[in-house]
């Protein structure tokens, strides 16, 4: 078990940098947004502010590196980097599965990296059907107690499971379990997907069981069934994956779904994030918190100063959205009319 979940790990990382592991012909949907350009903002740029806060604690920009890996040497180096750099620029982080962490006694520092970022919010991962193999609230529990997480949170992702050679494939019955784990946990859990999109009729389920914050991991970024497809030593199972290569909901469809369903719900945009401007896309359709994760990978192979440079572009590009539509704060830009969604501007229906 111990080897395989580790290889398994490094293989996810190997994959993402190298190959191409996007879905094909789906995008985010944010392309059908577009800002109105005020030429007379009547603002100064320096007076932008991002910051915000998310799981009671302040972040310097309304950032998360989200899940990306752990539970192998090569995950240690990157998750070691990207705390670093979100501890230096204030960004939250969160880790990939954590489950290594209790199965396998190799590379546990990929995990415990709340050394290398004290005072930011950091988020502990388990898979939601792990409910179902013997997980329950006192595993969870002792994944927050080791890795020191603020928050846990639960990541569906049964379409992968199914294209993974010997993937846990029994979702039945979970809601129960969540709930179960909501009301027993020390810190509040967060429900996310892997890219394949979670939509508001799902999240309003998650949230009347007690989930705090919703992450859609939207479609239009990193594609596992892609990834694991190219892993899968099984010619049928990877024929099989190809028919799934335009699965999910684009990310933007799921902010709209979610953030309709659940107005006051915390909600974390991530799947296929690339810019500061496809931030405050998802922000201007009701986003609180956005997720980087593909987009950092590479910076984080290298160093912790290539990942801060690479969070510096964003949070800059984020700033000359605001400063295009002349606003200066992250309320402000929820609430512009400067903007245009498929053709239909706001700004002419005010």
């Amino acid at each position: 078990m111990e080897e395989g979940i580790n290889r398994r790990k490094t293989e996810h990382i190997q994959l993402c940098l190298t190959e191409n592991v996007e879905g094909v012909n789906k995008s985010t949907g944010l392309e059908g947004i577009s800002f109105i350009h005020n030429a007379l903002p009547e603002i100064h740029f320096d007076d932008i502010q991002i910051n915000t806060t998310f799981l009671n604690k302040s972040l310097q920009a309304p950032f998360l590196v989200s899940s990306m890996t752990g539970g192998s040497e090569l995950a240690a180096k990157i998750n070691q980097n990207l705390a670093l750099a979100a501890e230096e620029k204030g960004w939250a982080v969160a880790l990939g599965s954590t489950r290594a962490l209790l199965e396998s006694d190799a590379h546990q520092a990929s995990f415990l990296i709340r050394q290398q970022a004290p005072t930011v919010p950091l988020i502990a991962n388990l898979g939601a059907v792990q409910l179902n193999y013997g997980y329950g609230a006192e595993e969870a529990q002792r994944i927050v107690d080791r890795t020191e997480a603020d928050s846990l949170v639960l990541h569906f992702n049964s379409l992968q499971e199914a294209v993974q050679d010997g993937g846990d494939l029994n979702f039945a019955d979970l809601l129960p379990k969540v709930e179960e784990i909501c009301s027993k946990l020390t810190v509040p859990v967060g429900a996310k997907e892997v890219g394949f999109g979670i939509d508001g009729f799902v999240a309003e389920q998650l949230y009347n069981a007690g989930i705090a914050y919703i992450d859609v991991a939207g479609a239009g970024g990193t594609s596992w069934s892609q990834v694991e497809k190219l892993r899968s030593q099984d010619p049928l199972r990877k024929a099989a994956a190809e028919a799934f290569n335009n699965w999910g909901l684009p990310t933007k469809d799921c902010i709209v779904s979610v953030r309709n369903k659940l107005p006051k719900v915390p909600l974390v945009a991530s799947g296929g994030m690339k810019t500061g401007v496809d931030a405050a896309k998802a922000i201007t359709i009701g986003a609180d918190v956005i997720g980087f994760a593909r987009q950092l990978l590479q910076a984080a192979t290298e160093s912790a100063e290539a990942v801060i440079t690479t969070m510096a572009q964003i949070e800059l590009e984020l700033k000359m959205a605001m400063f295009g539509i002349g606003v200066t704060s992250l309320e402000a830009l929820q609430q512009t009319r400067r903007v245009s969604i498929m053709g239909n501007s706001l700004l002419e229906e005010s």
